[in-house]
């Protein structure tokens, strides 16, 4: 698709596509062939894989990423500058990691990195160096801000470009980083089975108006779309920092929701967010509520979230 519309724009240029993900077997033969490479990827094995891949290649690499309103750039692993392992060492953890199609981007965001990621690419390659190896762009396009960040220069002890690498091939990077080389929406699992239910059974206990209260961790913005009307709209950050005045609204609806029980069983709290990600966040964060507060629940979170609502139960409900 890039390399379509690019031979709309200037048939000159010699565009050669890949056509399947880029592996550890066959990414170093296709790095050496290049003598700059931009790193346009959404996940953290493949910025891994690229930037050792340059590093033993010896080619200078041009970074940009871009999530809602904000964009990154970097040049890394030139004229003696670092590699992004340098930066960073580990990976972060699967479950913290956001990308473009769970977290939603503003495509100017994306514009405005590809430009600048384009500049350092042409000033690379016409010897003009890179005004940005050594240091990372912030764009916050909220604000219409740009702030221009000193890095820490290459460490003597990176597992890669240091004085003494230990990494001398590449790796399964999938294996290093806890998560699948791939832009599309993730499923975690964090929770047992025992404490998941799936929408067709939520929807059974809903039809039978069994007593509980349904729970939607979503940002604001994104109940501002769509929601179940019977949820009570509590995002997942409100939970996290413990808020008072969120707290209180979960305190008093789950007051009203017992009035329909006999008081004897816990009373079942369902959580759901847009795919079943940050629902499973949530469902951790209510199970260690204090009880003499909060009374005897039991939290669950509904697999797939709303997502799956809008193609298994109603196929009207907004998909977005």
């Amino acid at each position: 698709s890039a390399a379509a519309a690019l031979r709309r724009l200037n048939s000159a240029v010699q565009y050669v596509p890949y056509r399947g993900a880029l592996r550890p077997r066959s990414a170093l033969r296709l790095v050496r062939q290049y003598d700059i490479v931009a790193d346009c990827s959404d996940n953290a094995p493949t910025r891994y894989l690229v930037s050792d891949a340059c590093v033993l290649a010896g080619k200078p690499l041009v970074s940009g990423s871009a999530l809602r309103l904000e964009g990154q750039l970097a040049v890394y692993n030139h004229r003696g500058g670092p590699c992004y392992r340098c930066l960073f060492p580990r990976p972060p953890p699967p479950d913290t990691v956001t990308n473009c199609a769970d977290g939603g981007v503003l495509g100017a965001v994306t514009g405005v990195i590809g430009c600048l990621q384009a500049l350092e690419v042409l000033k690379i390659a016409s010897g003009m160096g890179a005004s940005l190896s050594g240091s990372m762009l912030m764009f916050d396009a909220l604000e219409g801000r740009f702030r221009n960040i000193k890095l820490r220069p290459r460490r003597a002890d990176c597992a890669v470009c240091g004085d003494s690498p230990s990494i001398t091939c590449l790796q399964d990077y999938e294996a290093f980083c806890g998560s699948g080389a791939t832009d599309k929406c993730r499923a975690l699992q964090l929770l047992p089975a025992a404490d998941r239910l799936s929408v067709q059974q939520y929807k059974a206990l809903l039809d039978a108006r069994l007593p509980h209260v349904l729970l939607d961790v979503r940002p604001p913005a994104e109940a501002d779309i769509c929601r179940l009307p019977h949820a009570l709209h509590i995002p997942l950050r409100s939970l996290r920092d413990r808020e008072r005045p969120a707290l209180q609204r979960l305190r008093e609806r789950i007051c009203e929701e017992r009035q329909r029980t006999d008081g004897q069983t816990p009373l079942p709290v369902y959580v759901v967010c847009k795919l079943g990600n940050d629902s499973q966040k949530a469902v951790k964060i209510l199970q260690e509520l204090p009880a003499e507060e909060f009374g005897s629940v039991v939290a669950k979170d509904i697999k797939g979230g709303l997502m799956a609502w809008a193609t298994k139960i109603d196929s009207t409900f907004p998909q977005y």
